[in-house]
């Protein structure tokens, strides 16, 4: 099986369709069967079961499935080798993180990049999902948790502690709510994923007892924007929360566990002269705003 096979192999295993492995590979999903029913004539082996819900892997398909992953670890590996040692300040870097970090540090970041390295080309991601450094998803990822893989090489750039906001508007309408009163009567907003994870969800330690969850936000620019919209009281990274000119409330209370900012990228690229700027960039954005 040759590399370009792997790849196509690869995308329906974790695509399941045609379809999805076309979107992935940029090909149409004719090509994309096509391809299969080749790889399996070559083997003369069944290496998918066609269902109505797409493709699954037979007994033969996952111990390929095996192989294959090893294949694509040595490519992925010679080509991080092979990137870090380019010293071109030109060419493409991939960098993911939150859309509220995009906006307040990594758009600035790009400005002040371009003007100087005009060449280089930043592909900004901008979303919840953690995509792998290790599989050249990314080149950089700006992140809120700091990643335990060996092979990565992880800085802290910001660290801020987290307090309670609301917009002029809302404590207004419904003026502010008292310490110790679970928030009666009060309108809250809460990142959505928080409220899945924890049983007991507190804002700024307090808990939700008496208020009313009126948004759950999958983003944290969304509970910015829902916060700044005078929609209702939550948290916030104090930097972010005074940005946006918000009200700060119960000033001597903050979450528990404040908000790190973490800069990861992979050490096979941590000598490539395109990735090296960008992170320099980054990092002083940050910088500046911890000053």
């Amino acid at each position: 099986m040759n590399w370009d096979d792997a790849r196509v192999f690869l995308a329906v295993c974790r695509a399941t369709t045609s379809r999805g492995a076309a979107r992935v590979l940029g090909v149409d999903q004719a090509t994309v069967g096509r391809r299969i029913n080749a790889l399996e004539k070559s083997l003369g082996a069944t290496l998918f079961l066609r269902t109505s819900d797409g493709f699954a892997l037979t007994a033969v398909g996952e111990a390929a499935l095996r192989s294959v992953e090893k294949m694509e670890r040595s490519a992925l590996d010679l080509e991080r080798q092979i990137q870090g040692m380019d010293d071109r300040l030109t060419g493409t870097v991939r960098v993911s993180t939150t859309d509220s970090l995009a906006i307040d540090f990594l758009i600035p970041a790009i400005a002040r990049l371009h003007d100087q390295h005009p060449d280089v080309r930043v592909q900004l991601d901008a979303s919840t999902q953690f995509l792998s450094l290790a599989k050249r998803e990314t080149d950089i990822a700006v992140r809120n948790a700091r990643p335990d893989s060996p092979d990565l090489l992880a800085r802290l750039v910001g660290r801020w502690p987290v307090g309670l906001f609301a917009s002029q508007a809302y404590i207004d309408r419904h003026g502010a709510p008292e310490p110790g009163s679970l928030f009666d009567g009060h309108d809250l907003v809460v990142y959505q994923p928080h409220l899945q994870s924890q049983k007991d969800l507190t804002l700024a330690c307090e808990p939700l007892g008496r208020g009313r969850i009126v948004a759950a936000l999958s983003s944290s620019l969304l509970v910015r924007r829902s916060i700044a919209a005078g929609i209702g009281i939550g948290e916030l990274p104090i930097l972010t929360g005074e940005r946006d000119g918000l009200v700060r409330l119960w000033p001597q209370r903050t979450r528990p566990l404040p908000y790190d900012v973490w800069l990861v990228t992979h050490a096979d690229l941590r000598h490539t002269a395109r990735v090296r700027v960008v992170i320099d960039e980054i990092v002083a954005g940050f910088a500046a705003a911890m000053a």
